[in-house]
């Protein structure tokens, strides 16, 4: 009789499902590296994302672009190269950065202008004829962080940067905008939103808990987001690109987590330092009073000794 092969892995003799089969949910997560790229790489959406996030800043709307090469080389063969999440061009020429940064990085305010000044010298046209005039760059920042970890209060989720005199408040050059969103400010549920920009930042954070697209969120661009966000309609393939950019998101989220509490570590021991450094200086002031006092003591003994011709004993 033949022997029956048992599956080493399961006791029970079952094969264990493989990950790429796991219940994912029914849509992707944004806040992935895959999710991101799936939802905003379709054109029509990222026009709406841009009309609606870049409404404050653009006179006439979007109706076209195009994608651009999301890898950027130095000037030399030894400069760090630049890898974006995406970027477009629009059909009036103004440049845009997206990037969705879903995990704490400490100099990321100068990995935004880093990457910016990478669009600036894509401009450069040779010859001498050439006069520096630039195309607008608008580089959009989606956080799943904040900025300024000492305010907790405020709702302001979006900023947007230019340079501007700094005494006269005055924008100096308009042609350069840092948009930064900031995703743990906005809290706001299903029926309290009420813009566009509030409805967007509800699917960026909200699109992977929800079953299926709320009534509020129904119009044909939303409706395309739903569609294509779902998982049931991947392949094995992107099912498997899926899972492994969920674990990657995982892994940085634990890693965020100790990095925290390191940070937590270290400000306690610095305060624990502030604390002993103030008693040290406390005991080193004691101790100088000491010394001042056996000081003055000597030296009124030395004063008597003066003036009454009493010796010591080694005289």
């Amino acid at each position: 009789m033949a022997k029956k092969t048992i599956n080493q892995a399961s006791p029970t003799g079952r094969k264990k499902k493989k990950p790429d089969v796991k219940d994912l949910g029914v849509y992707v997560n944004l806040l992935t590296d895959f999710g991101f790229k799936r939802i905003f790489g379709i054109k029509e959406v990222m026009i709406h994302f841009l009309n609606t996030v870049l409404a404050p800043e653009i006179k006439d709307s979007i109706v076209d672009l195009h994608y651009d090469n999301t890898e950027r080389l130095g000037i030399t063969q030894f400069d760090r190269r630049a890898f974006y999440d995406l970027i477009c061009t629009t059909g009036k020429g103004e440049r845009i950065i997206v990037e969705m940064q879903a995990i704490w990085q400490e100099f990321y305010k100068d990995r935004i202008l880093f990457y910016a000044s990478y669009l600036i010298q894509d401009q450069n046209e040779k010859g001498e004829d050439w006069d520096f005039k630039l195309p607008p760059i608008y580089s959009i920042n989606i956080v799943n962080f904040l900025f300024d970890e000492t305010d907790l209060t405020s709702e302001k989720y979006t900023s947007y940067i230019q340079l501007m005199d700094r005494d006269t408040l005055k924008v100096f050059y308009d042609k350069l905008t840092i948009v930064c969103v900031e995703l743990p400010r906005f809290t706001k549920e299903l029926n309290e939103l009420k813009t566009f920009l509030e409805q967007w930042m509800f699917i960026i954070r909200r699109l992977h808990e929800l079953d299926d697209i709320p009534e509020a969120l129904r119009n044909e661009v939303f409706e395309k987001i739903f569609e294509e966000a779902k998982i049931a309609r991947m392949t094995k393939e992107e099912k498997n690109a899926y899972y492994q950019s969920l674990k990657n998101l995982k892994s940085m989220n634990i890693a965020q987590i100790e990095q925290n509490k390191l940070k937590k570590a270290n400000v306690e021991l610095r305060k624990a330092y502030s604390v002993l450094g103030k008693a040290n200086k406390a005991l080193g002031k004691s101790n100088a009073e000491k010394d001042i006092a056996l000081a003055a003591k000597d030296s009124i003994i030395a004063e008597y000794q003066r003036r009454y011709g009493v010796l010591n004993d080694k005289n």
